[in-house]
């Protein structure tokens, strides 16, 4: 996975290398120093020249977007114009982060007045933020020291949900088949999913994934199932139907693929004979979420959309559902018919054959488990009136599980909310929660909140 990546920019100004060139090895040791420091958060930190006039701010940026930055964080190492900076950072597509710190925590009446050329970036900072305002670009900014605060560990996570912003204004998400006929909490049309959010979504018939099964040669699906074995325990499975869910799974990778997608959704109800699809590829979409490609199922592109840009920035991403709520534990099941990230089970997740009765198809052999307990955040982006969207972050507590699992042939797990189970359930409707949903694991609520912001959405939390 490719680190997230910062474009750092120092503002400084001219005149002082004119007048006073001594104080210039200061200025650089700090910028040297908040560079580490960034590094340290396992950033990848692109420093640009100390920039002073408008042709040095211009060629840094068109450098951060020439590397593919994530994102710009802005560092005034004393005050600077901002008529110099000012038009190259509203002009470039890369979120702005404003980083407002300074070398030294104490600033009393006890302080070395020699120190002031050091530490006076903060009206730099003012000048800017009103320019960018004034040209109606939006930023982000985080003010602290940079050693006796959090500040750094907030612009990181500011730089991660900018990481998520731009996977989100460049994802492809491939469709197989047409979505689910009736469902309509994630239903948005595919023009208005690119308009609004930069989604773009790569319809294909189930024909031609079937067709696609012919270019996969015996050898190929021989070394996916050896390959399987050290994922999956597996026994008693029906070897025809195992190579065929093999088979069309490499259909599918090799489209994903060709196509660039970071996401996928399939609509069950057209996976089959007539449609020339002739197994579902929920294997396909297991394997997939642990490598990093999102899915959600139904032919719901928007919530896969959302799953494989979480999973950009953080890996420990799947696709799921509400289905049960456990009212005497206080917990709510989680499941669905086929997919999870198999990354994230508490056991070694099992391979079976699935009985399919819905529809005329081959049953397909996919992977059972349970999610294991831990720390977790449940997200969902739902769709409101005139294309606005409100994004739903809930931390939650996955719960394992002691004694017998009855729930052993599924994909299964319980999460407890931060609210007792009925509350949390009338407030997630209430703001109009769709039931398909990620689920990503670790203490991870405030960068997605962050990246809900930086989107224009509406961010709820629960």
């Amino acid at each position: 996975m490719k680190p997230v990546t910062v474009g750092l920019l120092p503002l400084y100004l001219k005149l002082y290398d004119d007048t006073t060139p001594e104080a210039r090895p200061g200025v650089e040791h700090f910028l040297n120093t908040i560079a580490a420091e960034l590094g340290k958060r396992n950033l990848n930190v692109l420093a640009a020249p100390v920039c002073r006039v408008a042709d040095e701010f211009t060629a840094a940026v068109r450098g951060f977007e020439t590397a593919q930055a994530d994102a710009i964080v802005t560092l005034h190492l004393a005050y600077s114009p901002s008529l110099e900076s000012a038009q190259a950072l509203a002009s470039t597509r890369l979120p702005i982060i404003v980083l407002d710190t300074t070398p030294a925590h104490d600033f009393s009446p006890l302080q070395n007045p020699d120190e002031i050329m050091f530490n006076h970036g903060i009206h730099g900072v003012q000048d800017l933020c009103n320019l960018l305002l004034r040209h109606g670009k939006a930023f982000q900014i985080e003010a602290g020291h940079w050693e006796h605060s959090d500040v750094l560990d907030r612009v990181t996570r500011r730089a991660q949900a900018a990481r998520l912003v731009m996977a989100m204004r460049t994802a492809r998400v491939g469709r197989i088949g047409n979505p689910f006929r009736g469902m309509g909490d994630f239903a948005v049309p595919d023009e208005v999913m690119r308009e609004t959010i930069g989604v773009t979504v790569v319809p294909v018939e189930p024909a031609v994934i079937g067709a696609r099964m012919a270019d996969v040669t015996a050898r190929e699906v021989e070394a996916e199932m050896a390959s399987d074995m050290a994922t999956f325990t597996a026994g008693g499975l029906n070897a025809e139907a195992y190579r065929l869910t093999a088979c069309v799974g490499l259909a599918v990778r090799r489209w994903i693929e060709q196509e660039r997608l970071s996401a996928f959704t399939v609509n069950f109800m057209e996976a089959n004979r007539a449609a020339g699809m002739p197994t579902m590829p929920f294997l396909e979409a297991s394997k997939g979420m642990a490598r990093g490609i999102g899915y959600a199922g139904e032919g719901d592109a928007l919530t896969a959309a959302l799953v494989g840009v979480l999973a950009s920035v953080f890996p420990e991403t799947t696709f799921t559902e509400m289905f049960c709520p456990d009212w005497a534990g206080d917990s709510i099941f989680l499941s669905h018919m086929g997919e999870m990230n198999v990354a994230l089970t508490a056991e070694k997740p099992r391979l079976i054959e699935k009985t399919f009765s819905f529809i005329d198809t081959e049953n397909p052999v996919l992977a059972v488990g349970r999610f294991r307990g831990g720390e977790a955040v449940f997200v969902n982006l739902a769709p409101g009136p005139a294309n606005t969207y409100t994004l739903i972050v809930a931390p939650v507590a996955m719960l394992d599980v002691e004694g017998k699992d009855a729930m052993g042939d599924s994909i299964h797990g319980w999460f407890r909310p931060a609210q007792p189970v009925a509350d949390f359930l009338a407030a997630y409707s209430k703001i109009g929660g769709t039931h398909h949903a990620a689920l990503v694991y670790g203490d991870v609520a405030a960068p997605i909140a962050a990246f809900g912001e930086m989107m224009g959405w509406t961010v709820r939390a629960l």
